[in-house]
């Protein structure tokens, strides 16, 4: 049923009761397989380097507006940088077997007043593909936005011509939403946006299906998934 005004006019629903949230903090959140903790320099600097230049090439930051750091002292002044930003805020992704960081992700454009943030800077490095690292990495982002602070929307943004990117978001449970065309100019090159999200309604599914798929019973002793993500993730609904 729409929601009309004094005037007669369609509206949105109300949301009673509706406050600003918290703001995310820079916190540990605890994963079986991997955590994210508050980027530092001092504790995951090297480690981040060693994890980027773990293949010979950068065709992982092609799609970032900057360059992977050339050196350890260049990696030092990045993630001095970046690691005291609130927003971004950064986390480093630690293998919880080797207490390594293999990788970094941040929340930016936090919206407390509305309950909106973006999960960017998905800084993933080889040792984390093909892994159970990326997908709980992102699970613990939702759960601590959704579950914790109560946030009403999660977006992800990427460059349109980034198929990783754009089939990780839909592998997560985002919803395409469209190309915000022209939107950037990235390394001097044209930037087309593709925008995706999660509202707090379609979570609780999204959730559950994450927690499937990373569950033990769903991988062999050889670490091989039995199942894909796809497979608990609810099915779009019919138009």
């Amino acid at each position: 049923m729409t929601t009309l005004n004094h005037f007669g006019q369609p509206i949105g629903d109300e949301i009673p009761g509706w406050q600003t949230r918290p703001l995310p903090e820079p916190i540990t959140l605890q994963g079986s397989y991997c955590h994210l903790e508050p980027l530092d320099v001092g504790k995951h600097s090297k480690s981040l380097f060693n994890a980027w230049h773990s293949i010979d090439d950068d065709r992982d930051w092609t799609y970032f507006s900057i360059n992977r750091p050339a050196s350890q002292k260049e990696c030092d002044t990045y993630i001095t940088k970046i690691s005291s930003l609130k927003d971004p805020l950064y986390f480093a992704v630690i293998d919880n077997a080797t207490g390594d960081a293999i990788g970094g992700v941040s929340l930016m454009r936090i919206d407390a007043v509305n309950g909106v943030a973006e999960i960017g800077w998905v800084n993933w490095s080889p040792l984390m593909k093909r892994s159970r690292f990326g997908t709980e990495a992102i699970y613990l982002l939702l759960s601590y936005l959704f579950d914790t602070l109560g946030y009403r929307r999660c977006e992800w943004k990427c460059n349109s011509l980034n198929d990783a990117s754009n089939a990780s978001a839909k592998r997560f449970g985002f919803t395409f939403e469209g190309t915000f065309r022209q939107a950037l100019i990235t390394k001097g090159n044209n930037r087309d946006t593709c925008w995706y999200s999660i509202i707090d309604g379609e979570w609780p599914p999204i959730g559950a299906a994450f927690r499937q798929w990373l569950s033990a019973d769903n991988f062999t002793t050889e670490g091989l998934q039995k199942q894909k993500l796809e497979a608990f993730m609810p099915k779009p609904k019919a138009e």
